[in-house]
């Protein structure tokens, strides 16, 4: 497949452009700084921007079969950055009718999930309350994509981790795998490039989570 990846300087973004390749993709990979991007090979296209404008993004996006976003804040002072961007994002692939779109939301967004304890519950209150700017500003982005005209997935995931791909995951198309507290920033990527191709998943929410 041809695919494009935005944040993909990020720990996600690392993780679906490195993996992609992997798999035989052709990936282009859109970078403000293209020094911090360490992934490389010969399918590998680097195309450096700072995500103004959708123009300005209309050339990474054209032809492609799916794009793929790890674009989002990290930390509470970077809160309105994930709907800002994605809605640059979608006007790009909007204007070049690229129909496959994949994003990085987070599990406190989506529904709770069914069963779970009273510890789980708490913890996910505290965070919810902690970072409720980051997650109002999600909750936009999820607003902005399920008025697109594009076929969108959001995968939502728990606390991410930087430890190695396992591939060991659970998925949960419309809700979030019960007592699912942790994940790796590889297996979301996997999870992302597993999905590209999923009718399953179309205009979706996706937990995911160990």
């Amino acid at each position: 497949m041809k695919l494009t990846v935005f944040g993909a300087t990020g720990g996600i973004g690392q993780e679906i452009v490195r993996q992609a390749l992997d798999a035989g993709h052709e990936v282009t990979a859109v970078v403000r700084d293209p020094a911090r991007l360490t992934a490389t090979g010969t399918n590998l296209t680097v195309f450096r921007a700072d995500l103004s404008t959708p123009e300005a993004l209309r050339p990474a996006v054209a032809g492609r079969d799916a794009v793929l976003s790890g674009l989002g804040a990290r930390s509470r002072k970077d809160a309105g950055v994930a709907a800002r961007l994605t809605r640059t994002v979608l006007g790009a692939v909007e204007a070049e009718e690229v129909r496959r779109l994949l994003v990085v939301s987070a599990a406190p967004v989506g529904p709770e999930p069914e069963g779970d304890g009273m510890l789980d519950r708490t913890l996910r209150g505290l965070v919810s309350a902690v970072l409720k700017d980051v997650y109002a500003d999600l909750r936009e982005m999820e607003a902005e994509l399920a008025r697109s005209a594009t076929d969108w997935t959001v995968v939502r995931p728990p606390r991410l981790q930087n430890k190695p791909l396992t591939g060991t995951y659970r998925t949960v198309v419309g809700g979030f795998p019960r007592a699912g507290r942790f994940i790796a920033r590889a297996d979301v990527a996997h999870a992302m490039l597993a999905m590209t191709d999923d009718p399953g998943t179309v205009k979706q929410g996706v937990g995911v989570a160990y």
